[in-house]
């Protein structure tokens, strides 16, 4: 866990936004001319009512001491011009776009899709298709072209033709001429989604209706479905296939074989992987390559085989593929997880797939529903006329007169935007090499983009205004990366660096910091009592630590430990029995173990030197700083609290 995200977490036990309030709103107290309500101080009271170890902080009184010290730190962040670091700005905006995600999701619809993905997973499918290509953004002319192509094709597949010859025949997809279309098994999100929509719903031997993607048009025929059969984890060995040029076409499968002779005589798979596999890139690992399900790998007959072993350490005969010879060993299989299990998985995929888009059209009809906007038809024509044919070589330029125009092209509620928002919007969409014919079509259909950008981000600028949660958790986020900035700067540096004041504050402290009695010794221990007497016997002929694990731990067994240093009473590693005193303890017995402990100093109670306890006394040296830092605020910012107001809510809060 990293630092700054762990100190904010603390600081939110503060500074968190709940969902509790009192009945009336009414102001607190106030620091300068800014006031704080009840409200805020009931919600985050009940928010952090749980959580808290400290019975001190939920007491009222305390809790409001806290409270207004927590905003003196923020105000005087505030002071200090800390709000403007572009550091600051930079990772509140990514925060901000991250928590905003989940106000731009339609959860109906993602609910619907990782369900969909979900049953879909549990199913392989086996199709083939023909392709006839086309741009997703070509002319209405090339792609009705296309379309009458695909069509006939797809009537004689209907009528009984071979689809394999079709396809072989027909389909520009390149690799068809040697699988004749044949895709293989697959599974969810394995293909575009509109390819898998097509699979998916067509039943098992017959051929689906015209489906577009961003390809071209495709039909599809589904030769096979079976239940998804999970993932495997295997290693293998591989010779790679003979070259054509070689004399001794049949050195690879008789490799091959000594190799699985030598397997059945007991030696180990993974050292015969490192030998003699010519797959380098899984050689140095025994063979071992990473899991995968199916239609994953290019080659069929090794996952065939792969899939075919039943239990872990099972180890195929030799096999041939298309590049080469392999023996397989099964790791590990992988069942398909349950939907709970996959939840967030699926969600991400579908966020990175063309689901996606579902769900950003979802979120453009719900906004175009939510918010008044309106065109003004003149601007809106001054600027189509702005834009010319140019456009579709992507060499067109806005004209001067545009560079000054400030006409409002679109109101959305009470934001005016100017035209010239949408002239910026049209240079950049011609990198995207959109065809649609006439220009004035083309113009119309950029329109309807930019509206729904424009109203997506009106959307997104008053999310804080719509959704009070939204704001309490910016609030507290924005204060807490502030406060954490500030407290390293005023405090936890200081305390680090401070050594005069922090010496000042040991010795002030000091008596604070105390070891209990203490031994300088050694503990020997064993499981055995023989042991243990040989150990003590060594230790009176002052034998070193060291030299008695060296003589009595033989043959790989551990018979007996050492342990040396200093122990402080109480300390787990000090056995209950030991004397404070100088010399050899008898064996004594603790639980399973055997001890002898040989004492060489014994160590009054004394006062912890600064060193010795710099950590805690560091600790404890930022908490007095950050306390008389709060009084110093206390008089830098005019503080007053509504005491009659005060009293009404701890009246509501503890009723």
């Amino acid at each position: 866990m990293s630092i700054k995200p762990f100190f904010l977490g603390l600081f939110l036990l503060v500074a968190a936004a709940g969902f509790g309030q009192t009945n009336t709103k009414e102001v607190l107290f106030t620091i300068n001319d800014k006031a704080y309500d009840t409200d805020e101080f009931a919600r985050v009271y009940k928010k952090n009512l749980d959580l808290v170890k400290d019975e001190s902080q939920k007491d009222l009184n305390q809790y409001l001491e806290l409270f207004i010290g927590y905003k003196l730190k923020v105000n005087k962040a505030y002071k200090l011009g800390l709000q403007n670091s572009a550091k600051y700005q930079a990772e509140l905006k990514s925060y901000r776009n991250q928590l905003a995600k989940n106000y731009f999701n339609d959860t109906k619809i993602t609910e619907a899709l990782i369900e969909e993905a979900y049953n879909r997973l549990q199913k392989e499918v086996r199709a083939s298709h023909i392709l006839i290509l086309v741009d997703e953004n070509a002319t209405p002319e090339d792609t009705l072209k296309a379309y009458k192509k695909i069509e006939d094709i797809a009537k004689r597949a209907n009528n009984g033709e071979d689809f394999a010859v079709l396809a072989e025949q027909f389909s520009e997809d390149p690799s068809a001429k040697e699988n004749k279309g044949d895709l293989g098994y697959f599974t969810a999100f394995r293909m575009v989604y509109g390819f898998e929509n097509a699979a998916y719903n067509t039943a098992k031997g017959k051929v689906s209706k015209i489906t577009r993607t961003r390809f071209g048009y495709h039909i599809v025929k589904v030769n096979d479905i079976r239940p998804n059969r999970g993932e495997v984890t295997v290693a293998h060995i591989m010779i790679l296939k003979a070259k054509p040029e070689d004399a001794d076409q049949g050195k690879s499968e008789k490799t091959i074989n000594e190799i699985y002779q030598k397997i059945q005589q007991g030696e180990k798979f993974e050292d015969l992987a490192k030998q003699f596999s010519e797959d380098k890139s899984s050689s140095p690992k025994g063979g071992l390559l990473s899991k995968f399900g199916s239609g994953q790998l290019s080659s069929e007959e090794f996952e065939e085989v792969a899939f075919s072993l039943a239990k872990p350490n099972d180890i195929s005969k030799p096999f041939q593929s298309e590049f080469g010879w392999h023996i397989v060993k099964l790791i590990e299989k992988h069942p398909i997880r349950t939907m709970s299990e996959m939840k967030m998985e699926l969600e991400n995929k579908i966020g990175k797939d063309d689901r996606s888009k579902k769900i950003t059209a979802s979120l453009n009809e719900k906004l175009r529903k939510k918010y008044t906007y309106k065109k003004d038809t003149k601007v809106y024509a001054q600027l189509a006329k702005w834009i010319t044919p140019d456009f579709y070589e992507s060499k067109w330029s806005q004209p001067e007169a545009a560079k000054d125009y400030t006409g409002i092209l679109l109101t959305i509620n009470a934001k005016k935007i100017e035209g010239k928002k949408f002239l910026d919007f049209v240079d950049k969409k011609q990198k995207a090499g959109l065809k649609v014919k006439p220009l004035s079509l083309l113009i119309d259909q950029l329109y309807e983009q930019f509206l729904d950008e424009q109203l997506t981000s009106y959307y997104d600028e008053n999310l804080e205004t719509e959704f009070p949660d939204f704001a309490y958790v910016m609030d507290e986020y924005r204060d807490g990366l502030l406060l954490f900035d500030l407290m390293e700067k005023e405090i936890w540096e200081r305390a680090k660096t401070d050594t005069v004041g922090l010496q000042g504050f040991y010795n002030s402290t000091k008596f604070n910091h105390m070891w209990k009695n203490r031994v300088e010794a050694t503990i020997l221990s064993s499981t055995k009592m023989e042991t243990i007497k040989k150990a003590l016997a060594l230790l009176k002929k002052n034998t070193d630590p060291q030299a008695i694990k060296d003589k009595l731990n033989v043959d790989n067994v551990v018979n007996v430990m050492a342990n040396t240093g200093k122990f402080e009473e109480g300390n787990s590693a000090l056995p209950k029995a030991t004397k404070f005193e100088v010399g050899i303890s008898d064996v004594f017995k603790e639980g399973e173990y055997y001890f002898v402990v040989k004492v060489d100093k014994v160590l009054p109670a004394a006062v912890k030197t600064l060193d010795e306890c710099r950590g805690k006394l560091v600790n404890e040296y930022q908490q007095y700083l950050e306390q008389r830092w709060v009084d110093d605020l206390k008089q830098e910012f005019n503080v007053k609290v509504n005491q009659d107001v005060f009293e009404r809510v701890k009246k509501q809060l503890h009723p």
